[in-house]
């Protein structure tokens, strides 16, 4: 399994960066947070938290990364597209078949501009919509379409990671980091949200 990257930006929505960092983690997937600044690693949140990134964008070969993964917040999604070498390593990592997650305002204002949901089934934080056209509108918290998945925003964090989760390594690995966590009821067979 190839290291995935999640990737940080002034403004981001803590529960959704944190959440979905955790719970990869949780399942022993390689997640690596990146900071979109050259000069720092630290990045403030949309609710003023100060997180220390694993990396800057400059440090990272990312010819084999398994996940792209956007956490949105504003203005934490504005500043990721704006972010040049960011948007190009996405359009040629989609074009290649490779996995993006992103969630709240990125899948509308990165992903939808980019060309990236095109005809398929996404979702975004309400209000949003309009930034991307083209895409099939779905009305769930979290959607997978092909090697794409996203999430509506803070709540949906939670089965946002899961479900990227259950596209690296399967639903039983993703049934077991949500027990884990109190999250899912084996003998129910249901999760608690």
């Amino acid at each position: 399994m190839n290291t995935s990257y999640l990737f940080l930006a002034t403004g981001f929505e803590d529960m959704e960066a944190i959440t979905t960092v955790d719970i990869l983690r949780r399942a022993g997937i390689n997640v690596v947070t990146v900071s979109i600044y050259d000069d720092t690693r630290e990045v403030k949140s949309a609710h003023g938290v100060t997180v220390t990134a694993d990396a800057t964008f400059a440090e990272i070969d990312f010819s084999n990364a398994e996940w792209l993964i956007l956490p949105g917040g504003l203005p934490g999604a504005t500043n990721l597209a704006e972010f040049k070498p960011l948007t190009d390593l996405l359009v040629k990592h989609n074009s290649g078949g490779g996995n993006i997650a992103a969630i709240c305002a990125s899948p509308a204002v990165v992903l939808g501009p980019l060309g990236i949901l095109d005809g398929r089934e996404a979702v975004c934080y309400p209000g949003f919509e309009n930034s991307m056209p083209n895409a099939k509108k779905g009305f769930i918290p979290v959607v997978a379409d092909g090697n794409v998945i996203t999430g509506n925003g803070p709540a949906a964090a939670v089965p946002f990671a899961l479900s990227i989760v259950a596209k690296t390594k399967g639903e039983e690995a993703s049934r077991e980091v949500a027990e884990g966590m109190l999250l899912y009821n084996r003998k129910c067979q249901n999760y608690y949200f």
